[in-house]
């Protein structure tokens, strides 16, 4: 199976692309090849004007279950018991989870079925998530051993510190809407209008001016690490450099003038 084939990438005409999880067999999950497959399609996204908004789904039963273990269990048979396997793979790992919050595209991820572990991870790490009202999160692994030490990150993130612990210790399946309450997802809609909800919030999305977007998703990231007055700081910086941008001109005269903008993405 190629890395075409287990992630499908969909350009529409109004700028969202859709990279859907196809590797419905092994339940979408993230093995070496699919973790290697959307590091490039978002780092390449990242790079592509056409794209202004990128939206991850999947085929089949399951949103994502995770890290693929039978495929790191045979990692054990190496010589050093497989400590450089499970180091590449948590790299990789890492890396695609930094990439999607890096992207200066917004990444929405549109969850049917069960994202666990890992899969749980990649939801937190979007920027925006809306699920179907029968989909499922956890982070499961205390059941087998394996605490979700770097879903935690993403996930510590997203929710608070209680919400998020209670999903870690007990690694029981939280349903859509707890997800939504907990502020994992920002809505649970019905199955049937999932596809619809998404691209429509994406659509909403792109219409802006990809320089507007890009500045600001860069900047929430950046301030929300920072003490109360560096944020401060940073942020009053941030908004006199957007001043001085040609679409933040071109949008506020299109304000005044009660007219729509045309931006020019810079």
């Amino acid at each position: 199976m190629t890395t075409t084939d287990i992630l499908l990438s969909d350009l529409g005409d109004d700028g969202v692309l859709r990279l859907t999880f196809n590797d419905v067999a092994r339940r979408n999950a993230l093995s070496e090849a699919m973790l290697g497959a959307l590091g490039t399609a978002i780092a390449d996204s990242g790079k592509n004007p056409a794209v202004r908004v990128i939206i991850l789904a999947a085929n089949g039963p399951a949103f994502c279950a995770g890290h693929d273990l039978k495929e790191m269990t045979a990692g054990r048979a190496d010589a050093d018991g497989g400590k450089a396997h499970f180091a590449k793979v948590m790299s990789m790992c890492s890396g695609v989870m930094q990439g999607i919050v890096n992207c200066p595209k917004p990444v929405i991820a549109e969850v049917t079925g069960v994202a666990t572990a890992a899969g749980c991870q990649l939801v937190a790490s979007c920027d925006m998530a809306v699920a179907a009202d029968t989909a499922q999160f956890s982070t499961p692994g205390v059941h087998i051993g394996l605490f979700c030490s770097t879903p935690m990150v993403a996930l510590s993130r997203n929710v608070s510190a209680k919400h998020a612990m209670e999903m870690l210790l007990t690694g029981d399946m939280t349903p859509a809407a707890r997800a939504a309450e907990m502020g994992l997802v920002n809505r649970a809609v019905p199955e049937d209008m999932l596809q619809e909800a998404t691209l429509e919030m994406a659509r909403k999305i792109a219409s802006k001016s990809s320089m507007t977007l890009a500045t600001g998703k860069r900047a929430f990231y950046a301030q929300r690490e920072m003490p109360l007055a560096e944020a401060y700081d940073y942020a009053s910086q941030v908004m006199v450099d957007n001043m001085l941008a040609r679409d933040a001109e071109e949008g506020i005269g299109a304000f005044i003038e009660k007219r729509a903008p045309q931006w020019q993405d810079a």
